[in-house]
């Protein structure tokens, strides 16, 4: 019975990167609560660094790589020892995008999840040019956790320039989420004259805009089921702080972006935009690369 269930969710084996620091706790208990939620199988992977312990910096200067090794696996199974689901580890060395694309594809993972860093050696993983890689790499959706989980996703929200990025991070959040009511959010760039006025609420009231939705949503075949789940939300200026604002004010818990939009509003997500949203958005992020299919 419970492999019938698992079976009907699309994700049936999760991936968690970590570094093993208190930073990435957070993913470790998302990745453990999604991995039961949907019935899946968790798969946790380390690219280990000789800088993570100093008994570990004496092992790698007298060649010991399989006793580092062998302690990072053994920390692996302690911090997932509790966890409820079907659980395997995995510690590799190499370049962190490319070692973690590799595991997540030999492993047949369908979502990498991992934490929000700001420092070394981390941080090179998560933020700037590695993201990018990484996303470029992969074609499975990548999951950054900022919030500490309270249980399951209740308000999913995606950035929306109605591009084909979008319509895969649409098509994702749907398919990953068949439950949930989703909020397409759409930013338009306004002149300094708009920004005077009370664009926002017009924009809001524009049947053009539905209009538009409505033709994005015949493009990717989205039936009548999953557009009854989706709730177009517009508002004038940069996509950055407009969709910050509405994330705290709806206490928005996960915001899925396609990668790759190619109009004024996303493009360059895979640059400075990335991080600068990483950094911004008060709760956890969800990239779909060019390379996810929805299918």
């Amino acid at each position: 019975m419970e492999k019938t269930k698992q079976n009907s969710h699309p994700v049936r084996r999760v991936l968690l990167a970590t570094d093993l620091s208190a930073r990435c706790d957070r993913a470790l208990d998302r990745a453990t609560q999604l991995a039961a939620e949907w019935q899946a199988e968790l798969l946790a992977v380390n690219v280990v660094e000789s800088t993570q312990s100093p008994d570990m910096v004496l092992n790698w200067a007298y060649g010991a790589d399989e006793a580092n090794m062998q302690i990072v696996q053994q920390q692996l199974r302690d911090d997932l020892a509790t966890a409820e689901v079907p659980v395997s580890v995995k510690v590799v060395k190499g370049d962190p995008a490319v070692s973690i694309a590799e595991v997540a594809n030999q492993g047949a993972c369908d979502l990498l999840v991992t934490g929000m860093a700001r420092s070394e050696p981390f941080g090179r993983f998560i933020l700037g040019t590695t993201v990018e890689k990484l996303v470029r790499l992969m074609s499975q959706p990548v999951l950054v956790v900022r919030k500490r989980p309270h249980g399951s996703y209740r308000r999913v929200l995606v950035a929306s320039d109605f591009s084909r990025a979008s319509s895969l991070a649409l098509q994702t959040a749907l398919k990953l989420f068949p439950d949930h009511q989703i909020v397409l959010f759409h930013a338009v760039k306004q002149s300094l004259a708009e920004l005077a006025s009370d664009m926002p609420q017009q924009l809001q009231a524009d049947a053009g805009f539905q209009t538009k939705a409505n033709e994005f949503y015949d493009a990717i075949g989205l039936k009548a089921s999953d557009r009854a789940r989706v709730t177009l939300h517009v508002e004038g200026g940069a996509l950055e702080p407009v969709l910050t604002q509405y994330v705290r004010k709806h206490n928005i818990d996960l915001a899925v972006i396609g990668s790759r939009g190619q109009n004024s509003l996303m493009a360059g997500l895979l640059g400075s935009s990335a991080s600068k949203l990483l950094h911004w958005l008060p709760c956890d992020t969800m990239i779909i690369g060019a390379q996810q299919s929805a299918d």
